[in-house]
């Protein structure tokens, strides 16, 4: 016999049994192994190659066993120890929850709102009155499509102006009628192009940060992939905010960081641990307040226990959200932004009077560097001469 944890306590099925589950699961949806998993992939392959022989007697029920605690024990280990770049790999794999599947899987009575009133009805960014747990709320959560004409209607996740100024709209709808704001971010950024650009895309985020930081109703923002640059601000400013234990949250993503630093989009790598953007790095920093756990694996390889988490932690979130009056509510969330990075600061970061010049830019330094480029210009003309 396995055990099987699930969400209403420990499950017990025969070696064929959770086989024969499993290689149901996989005809569905053939599961996608990340550039680090490759023990993880030797394992199964091996697992999948013993089930398929075996027969209803479970003849390699030991054998299957002892793989399925080496696949564990190598989960647990390399889980436990991500680096920021393998963190940002996990929170980008295409088989991780997307926004849809939270709709579908926790919030009940959906009711889908749609439009800016001034240019159209972005697909990145979704808004909807729905019920979690016994909470009614409003949603708005950022899509990133799951075929490849939903991701080319949605941007890959890129919301454009109209999207931040549907997401305005409904957040001021929830604040009249009194509903509390919960945000779900997986966004590698906001949308780029030159329309965007034209309709005024840093316009669009800056007024939704102040607007965001007084409505006058608890505001949960909740981080559940990606959380690139101002695309992710654009609807992260709340009470409270969290992430799950692989998603990211950065100021740009890794491969632009490292376009700007070292003209070299390859050392995504070295930017990601420079840019301190995972949950432990951020929970030290003040950044955020709470690291929701994922199932072993990633959230990729649980999907039901993972919304199962995230709707636990939004009911116990808005329970203590509503206990306290609105007024002490805002003035914490004031407080809340403008305390962001202090645990880091140090008395010997902080300098007084005026900041001494680099060296290399003082004038005596440029005007030897002048000096010395003309002395060069001469010496070449007398040589032509």
């Amino acid at each position: 016999m396995i055990s099987v944890p699930s969400m209403g306590g420990q499950k017990f099925f025969t070696y064929r049994q959770y086989y024969l589950m499993a290689k149901k699961k996989e005809n569905n949806q053939t599961l996608q192994y990340l550039p680090f998993e490759d023990e993880i992939a030797r394992l199964d392959r091996e697992i999948d190659q013993l089930g398929s022989q075996d027969s209803l007697q479970g003849i390699h029920a030991r054998q299957i066993r002892e793989l399925q605690v080496r696949q564990t024990e190598a989960l647990r280990e390399i889980y436990a120890n991500l680096s920021p770049w393998q963190t940002v790999q996990v929170a980008r794999h295409p088989q991780r929850p997307l926004l849809p599947d939270y709709f579908n899987l926790m919030v009940k009575e959906a009711r889908y709102l749609h439009g800016d009133r001034c240019f159209g009805d972005d697909k990145a960014i979704i808004t909807a009155l729905g019920q979690i747990g016994r909470h009614r709320v409003m949603i708005v959560g950022q899509n990133k499509g799951k075929e490849i004409r939903e991701k080319v209607a949605c941007n890959f996740g890129c919301p454009n102006p109209e999207g931040y100024r549907k997401a305005l709209l409904k957040m001021k709808l929830a604040e009249k009628y009194g509903l509390p704001i919960v945000t779900l971010i997986d966004t590698p950024g906001a949308y780029p192009g030159i329309g965007a650009e034209e309709r005024g895309q840093a316009q669009a985020i800056a007024v939704n940060l102040m607007e965001m930081s007084r409505l006058r109703v608890p505001i949960l923002c909740i981080v559940i992939g990606e959380g690139g640059s101002g695309g992710a601000l654009g609807i992260g400013v709340g009470d409270k905010l969290a992430m799950l234990e692989h998603a990211y949250y950065s100021v740009i993503s890794p491969e632009g960081c490292a376009a700007i630093l070292w003209h070299d989009g390859s050392q995504a790598s070295r930017a990601a641990d420079a840019l301190k953007l995972t949950g432990k790095e951020l929970m030290k920093l003040g950044v955020i307040d709470a690291v929701i756990p994922e199932p072993l694996g990633g959230a990729h390889r649980n999907l039901h226990d993972t919304v199962y988490n995230v709707e636990q932690f939004i009911n116990r979130s808005l329970n203590q959200l509503k206990r306290r009056k609105i007024d002490d509510l805002i003035e914490a969330r004031y407080k809340k932004l403008r305390s962001i990075g202090q645990p880091c600061q140090t008395a010997s970061s902080i300098t007084t009077g005026k900041p001494a010049l680099p060296e290399r830019l003082s004038v005596k330094a440029q005007l030897e560097k002048a000096a010395a480029e003309q002395e060069a210009e001469e010496a070449t003309q007398s040589k032509t001469d």
